[in-house]
């Protein structure tokens, strides 16, 4: 875990600044040994609002996933953050995205008991829709996709059928 990746698990986020306005860490960098956690995954899942902000200035990608697909809003949506998840929807970070079971964050909120999150969860989903309809016809760029996620993903896919061919 990363000086970065430790400072924004605990909320410091004067830490967290400083060590970004040093450009002394990628926001982005992920965590093999935690499931490639970024430091934004920290924040959000602990509650750091503060931090969370801080982090997304400087460049932290709210659409990157862990190894099994969960982005800072799953995060959030498990612990029952609703102003994280407030501050991500505002910053129009992908609140609606599935995991690698399929579940999005409403979906988790509602499996831990988040009555609120699940509630702000499902009109904030169908205005992410709305917006990204929005930013398409008016050629606004939108950071949404996990291009190494969508690697590994394709990687574990392949792996399985081979898998699955040698034991058939």
């Amino acid at each position: 875990m990363t000086e970065l990746h430790q400072a924004a698990a605990a909320g410091n986020h004067d830490q967290v600044e400083e060590l970004l306005r040093l450009k002394k860490c990628d926001p982005n960098h992920r965590d093999v040994d935690w499931s490639y956690k970024t430091a934004l995954h920290w924040a959000a899942a602990k509650g750091h609002t503060e931090t969370v902000r801080i982090l997304t200035e400087h460049g932290a990608r709210p659409c990157l996933g862990t190894e099994h697909g969960w982005t800072a809003a799953h995060y959030a949506a498990e612990s029952g953050h609703l102003a994280v998840l407030q501050l991500l929807h505002a910053l129009h970070a992908p609140v609606d995205k599935e995991d690698v079971c399929g579940d999005k964050p409403a979906r988790i909120a509602e499996i831990y008991g988040h009555h609120d999150c699940v509630a702000f969860l499902k009109k904030a989903e169908i205005e992410a829709q709305a917006y990204r309809k929005m930013a398409t016809q008016n050629g606004i760029s939108i950071d949404e996709t996990d291009e190494e996620w969508g690697e590994r993903g394709r990687e574990t896919e392949e792996s399985k059928i081979s898998n699955s061919n040698i034991q058939t």
